[in-house]
């Protein structure tokens, strides 16, 4: 028997919703190992104190790159802008890096520094590859940069590429729950301002908008800018996004559907409505596509982990195409 050395790989920012399971699914995955988990607020902690339904034990470090060891990927789950130098950093020593933050999902560095804030590292920007592996799987293989795409744009991406030469028009209604905000956002997470509550929130002017615009666009969809509008729903985790499209002619959607999906590992299209809790804690997205025969438009609902396939576990996808691993490894159903 042939012995495959694990491959070492290293998760900055560990200490967040995301970069916390991250780690973990690293810790636990059959052919990485993590190397190095690192935090820039809490490390000496044991990632199991934060998180202790995580069984993972690994102490957060402050990163220093030449103190973790020889490295043969990272994920960065830093937020928008303090990711940019750090991926700049990795990709300067070769390392392979899927990065979680906005930085480098915007092919156009304007369109980037309206929405957040000046690019750190622009030079890197030609060669990010947006991380959808139902979308970009060939391009991935072998990247030197993924960019992880948002929450809301990988259910809505995935839930629209199938009709977008066919939108004229399209209305998202998106609901996550509270952890999408992210672990440090305490006023907008606070228990008593989202329990038996449901509010929008980022209306018109929401940052994943632009995202979600240029990925469509790129799938066929002409002269698009969606309406969109995000709510915070009382859950820990968990997206559904409803989307009411305005067709450009009639289609068949149960054929589009079959066509683009029948074949993806993770994305499922069923007959049923779908609700958030048939995917917790999975890389899975299910998505349910009709044609409403009295307005003549289409509706599609699809469900994800946010933490996860919006995250998390997308990462990790997008982390075994990189190396050459099997692509489903490590997140198997």
């Amino acid at each position: 028997m042939s012995f495959v050395a694990e491959k070492r790989i290293l998760v900055a920012g560990a200490s967040g919703y995301a970069g916390a399971l991250a780690a973990e699914l690293v810790d636990r995955h059959p052919a990485l190992s993590l190397a190095a988990a690192t935090s820039r607020s809490e490390a000496g902690t044991p990632l199991c104190a934060l998180y202790p339904q995580y069984r993972c034990d690994a102490v957060l470090e402050e990163f220093v790159l030449s103190a973790h060891g020889q490295l043969d990927g990272a994920i960065v789950a830093y937020p928008h802008g303090a990711a940019a130098p750090v991926v700049a950093e990795l990709r300067a020593e070769g390392i392979p890096v899927v990065d979680l933050s906005a930085d480098f999902r915007l092919n156009d560095q304007s369109v980037y520094e309206q929405w957040y804030v000046e690019h750190q590292a622009s030079e890197l920007l030609d060669g990010a590859v947006y991380g959808l592996p139902e979308r970009y799987r060939e391009q991935i293989k072998g990247a030197g940069l993924v960019a992880n795409p948002g929450c809301y744009p990988t259910a809505s991406v995935l839930a629209l590429a199938p009709l977008a030469p066919f939108i004229a028009d399209v209305v998202i209604d998106a609901k996550s729950g509270v952890s999408g905000a992210g672990r440090g956002a305490s006023a907008v997470t606070h228990f008593v301002s989202v329990d038996e509550n449901v509010k929008p929130y980022g209306v018109g002017q929401h940052r994943h908008m632009p995202e979600i615009d240029q990925e469509l666009a790129l799938a066929g969809a002409e002269d698009l800018s969606v309406t969109f509008t995000p709510h915070l729903v009382p859950l820990d985790q968990g997206e559904l996004v409803s989307c009411y499209v305005t067709l450009t002619e009639a289609v068949d959607v149960a054929a589009l559907y079959a066509a683009a999906y029948d074949d993806e590992h993770f994305v499922e299209v069923v007959d049923h409505l779908p609700g958030v809790r048939e995917v917790r804690g999975t890389n899975l997205c299910r998505i349910n596509a009709t044609l409403d025969e009295r307005t003549g438009k289409a509706f599609v609902f699809a469900v994800i982990d946010n933490l996860w396939k919006g995250a998390a576990s997308q990462a990790i996808q997008n982390l075994n195409l990189m190396l050459g691993l099997p692509e489903a490894q490590g997140i198997e159903l």
